[in-house]
């Protein structure tokens, strides 16, 4: 089973790709076009080019495990992405991802600190969210146990 994870954002949404039978997931470019249309396109286009079975969003559960304004926009999106791909769609936990993304990124650069603009330029970029939703899906099969 392949897998396409999705950090929802207005502005960014990083995608990670994962094969199931490997249980291994991995970072691929996010889908940063200006409009949301666009962004659809783009993971559209992955599905197809991935051969995609299921989709799982990461939720944006609050600290305490109830569902805030942020999750909820999560839920409006998973309609959209199940309207228009057909596929199912699994949320799964995420809160701290982005924060392990990017201390991860930053500390494997051999520049301790990273000035201010080279953050941002990563920010927009969408890695930080690509990077943070294949931790997310990279979770999510390990609690699956992996294909059987």
């Amino acid at each position: 089973m392949n897998y396409l994870g999705i950090d929802y954002g207005h502005r960014r949404i990083g995608l990670a790709y994962a094969d199931g039978a490997l249980g291994v997931a991995v970072p691929i470019p996010a889908a940063v076009e200006p409009t949301l249309n666009g962004r659809l396109e783009h993971i559209g286009l992955e599905i197809k080019r991935r051969k995609i079975d299921k989709i799982v969003i990461g939720y944006p559960y609050n600290m305490d495990g109830s569902v805030g304004e942020k999750a909820r926009e999560v839920d409006e999106f998973v309609e959209i992405l199940t309207e228009r791909f057909g596929l199912e769609v699994d949320r799964a936990d995420e809160r701290l991802s982005s924060f392990q993304a990017e201390s991860d990124y930053f500390a494997m650069n051999s520049k301790p600190k990273k000035s201010l603009s080279a953050r941002l330029k990563h920010r927009k970029s969408g890695d930080i969210d690509s990077r943070a939703i294949a931790l997310v899906l990279g979770e999510y099969l390990i609690s699956k146990g992996g294909e059987k």
